[in-house]
């Protein structure tokens, strides 16, 4: 990964015609891409005795953890209307993994994480048939695993808000700042550092680069230096944004396969209705015709 403008998230629905389709491969790809969301283990220590108004500590006993099943069983039931097999396919996948985060002994919600899963989620989202349905399967989807989806939606907001107002510099050099992001950002270096009370997950790496992006930051070395400060392992983040950035990918010739076999059905029965009503003409004048030899 030369830049971090070489990572630009592409805009799904957006990507030209794919050549030589294979109708399942992009699928298949998506769902597989998507298991290794979380495969690799995430860090686990002893939790932080520190505390700060601006996280939540969501740390869970091995008596509290609910199945997995349970969680998926909570979004079915919260979201009862059919959802399209190329959407429902990724969200069955992320929903599994993210629990599995969610339920770690030292998972800790942080607006970073919130930033980085929203923005998974619209990328995923984009270009559903109906805006009300995409707002209320993420509202399913955040409940099914206990946690408040507009929590999510005003935590991811306020850290864009932030990050729009920051360079390339000024991002890096939180620590030397007052505010409330500044606290957060913080907060989860102390964390990184001691090793306590922190999960890194991919769903953090993205929230990263969506603050650089935001900010502006293409100058490759930045994201070198917000990792060194927020004592996060810069490798890691380099390997998980690719694995994000192949899901998309994947996600738009799946959505482009999509599109071309919807156009393909419309122009059929198009042509179905057009033949039937030119048989029912032909019929009709037929009739007519017969009719009026006999008068």
């Amino acid at each position: 990964m030369a830049a971090i403008a070489s990572l630009s998230f592409p805009a799904l629905g957006q990507s030209g015609k794919i050549s030589n389709p294979t109708p399942c491969r992009p699928l298949a790809s998506v769902s597989a891409i998507c298991r290794r969301l979380s495969r690799r283990s995430l860090t686990s220590s002893r939790p932080s005795t520190s505390s700060s108004k601006f996280v939540i500590h969501c740390m869970s006993n091995a008596t509290d953890v609910p199945p997995v099943s349970e969680t998926k069983s909570n979004f079915l039931k919260a979201y009862k209307r059919p959802i399209p097999s190329i959407y429902n396919t990724v969200l069955q996948e992320l929903i599994v993994q993210q629990h599995l985060m969610r339920y770690k002994r030292t998972y800790r919600y942080d607006p970073v994480f919130a930033l980085g899963f929203v923005t998974v989620y619209d990328q995923l989202m984009d270009g559903y048939p109906s805006d009300q349905d995409r707002d209320s399967i993420f509202q399913a989807y955040v409940e099914a695993l206990n946690e408040d989806p507009k929590q999510y939606r005003i935590d991811a907001q306020k850290m864009e808000e932030w990050a729009r107002s920051q360079t390339s510099a000024s991002l890096v050099d939180f620590s030397s700042k007052e505010g409330e992001v500044e606290a957060i950002l913080k907060d989860i270096s102390e964390r990184a550092g001691s090793k306590e009370g922190f999960s890194y997950s991919r769903f953090f790496a993205v929230g990263l680069f969506r603050l650089l992006e935001l900010a502006g930051a293409t100058d490759p070395t930045v994201l070198d230096k917000l990792c060194a400060s927020l004592n996060i392992n810069k490798k890691s983040v380099d390997r998980d944004l690719d694995v994000y950035r192949n899901l998309l990918s994947k996600l738009v010739q799946a959505k482009e396969l999509l599109k071309e076999y919807v156009e393909r059905e419309k122009k059929k029965r198009g042509e179905r209705a057009e033949s039937q009503k030119a048989n029912e003409s032909i019929s009709k004048s037929l009739g007519d015709n017969s009719l009026s030899f006999f008068v």
